[in-house]
């Protein structure tokens, strides 16, 4: 195979980790605005947050993963 087609295979990959950047910074962002807004609901909102922050970042790790797999270094 070419080797600057399986290159460019991976950099579409690595796309996925853009999206997850912005979604960890947007829930972030939202998080913070609501323990301003409701500070007695904090341990929950903060709870969510972090579920869904880990969801985000998991994201980004399958994206990693399928890149090097695509790379074949694996």
């Amino acid at each position: 195979m070419n080797a600057g087609l399986i290159a460019i295979g991976a950099g579409i990959a690595m796309l996925a980790a853009i999206g997850a950047g912005i979604g960890l910074g947007l829930a972030s962002s939202k998080a913070s605005e609501s323990v301003a807004r409701n500070p007695e609901a904090s341990g929950k909102i903060m709870s969510t947050g972090l579920i869904f922050a880990t969801l985000s970042e998991v994201t980004a790790i399958f994206a990693f993963v399928i890149a090097i797999i695509i790379t074949g270094k694996i």
